[in-house]
């Protein structure tokens, strides 16, 4: 039988359980008449993450994004969708959390995210939205500095 010292550390485990989109709107308000307009859209992309446990040494992490797309200073589309992983982790100390939730499953995520976004708005017969790579890691580290910016004052 094996037995674990408290000098030895626990394995760690990361494994992707699932991928799925958890919510999903397209709104197109000014249909037909939008079709009609010269195309010279103005777009606006909102994008967060959230995390929080689950049962079983899982973890929910959901990567939100919703873009606004204005054309003549009319609203041509509203897309927002939520893709989600759940993820199984283990063993990870607790300073090597914050990353592994706020940069690394997100940016499992946005591929996924990407293609819904550029299918939906697709089909709503507008041309593909391909939102840009986006460096999760800086994001994170950005974020992390506001918090401990807020907590020192």
């Amino acid at each position: 039988m094996a037995s674990t010292t408290p000098t030895e550390t626990p394995e760690k485990i990361f494994a992707i359980q699932k991928l799925f989109v958890k919510d999903l709107s397209f709104e197109s308000p000014n249909t037909p008449v939008v079709f009609t307009e010269k195309w010279e859209p103005k777009v606006d992309i909102n994008l967060h993450s959230t995390a929080k446990s689950a049962p079983q040494d899982l973890f929910e992490v959901a990567l939100t994004v919703t873009v606004t797309v204005k054309n003549n200073d009319k609203t041509s589309y509203l897309v927002e969708a939520s893709q989600v992983g759940l993820f199984g982790i283990k063993g990870f100390p607790e300073a090597e959390m914050g990353p592994l939730l706020g940069s690394f499953c997100p940016s499992v995520l946005f591929p996924y995210l990407r293609e819904v976004i550029s299918e939906i708005v697709t089909k709503g017969g507008f041309p593909p939205m391909l939102l840009n790579p986006v460096n999760f890691d800086a994001l994170y580290a950005q974020h992390a500095q506001q918090n401990d910016a807020a907590k020192a004052n």
